[in-house]
């Protein structure tokens, strides 16, 4: 068991890596944009729109690899509690445990969905990088070349080749609000899986 877990633990410090990973990019791929995009006043504020498909991607990649994250974590996290934590004298867990620990080794399952693991990193990484790139968009677009007079000076300015600045503002507001509520969503989830079955915060927001 001892093995075991050792192994359990660098499996899960392995995937943690790999989320630092992806998230070191998006940080990164946005300071680029913010270089470009503010290199001259009248420099494009198209990068600034580039770079977040680019993270939204970069988000995927690692919703993915928080999944498998979980499944080791969940699995180091069930013997700590169920098996040395007694040993230790803490409180027994359910005697179910070793049970489900055989059964997730034979047959692994993810115990979250793929948009729960993306509203999760949201909330840990991609919500301020996100924020960052909105609010250097309308900085772009308010100040650069010169400040702004009016709403449709600045949405003039917010439109890219054929698209309209009315469009692009409609695009960056259902990009921010889905992303908001996919946030809050999986908030929720774990305030309530946090409160109805006792967990600890650090497991329930991990």
């Amino acid at each position: 068991m001892a093995h075991l877990y050792r192994s359990e633990v660098y499996r899960c410090s392995i995937w943690r890596t790999r989320l630092d990973t992806t998230t070191n990019w998006a940080v990164v791929t946005l300071g680029v944009a913010l270089s470009i995009a503010y290199a001259a006043p009248d420099a494009s504020p198209l990068p600034l729109v580039l770079v977040g498909i680019l993270n939204l991607f970069f988000l995927t990649l690692e919703a993915r690899r928080y999944r498998y994250c979980d499944l080791w974590r969940r699995r180091f996290r069930n013997m700590e509690m169920n098996f040395y934590g007694p040993m230790l004298g803490a409180p027994a867990g359910s005697d179910l445990w070793a049970q489900d620990l055989r059964s997730d080794y034979r047959r692994p399952v993810f115990r979250i969905s793929y948009l729960h693991a993306m509203g999760r990193r949201i909330r840990r990484c991609y919500f301020w990088i996100m924020l960052i790139q909105i609010l250097a968009f309308v900085g772009k677009i308010t100040v650069h070349p010169f400040t702004v007079t009016s709403l449709q000076e600045a949405l003039d300015r917010a439109a890219v080749g054929s698209v309209s600045g009315a469009v692009m503002a409609f695009g960056g507001l259902i990009y921010a609000a889905s992303f908001a509520a996919l946030a809050l969503w999986s908030w929720r989830l774990d305030r309530k899986d946090q409160i109805q079955n006792d967990i600890p915060q650090p497991d329930a927001i991990y």
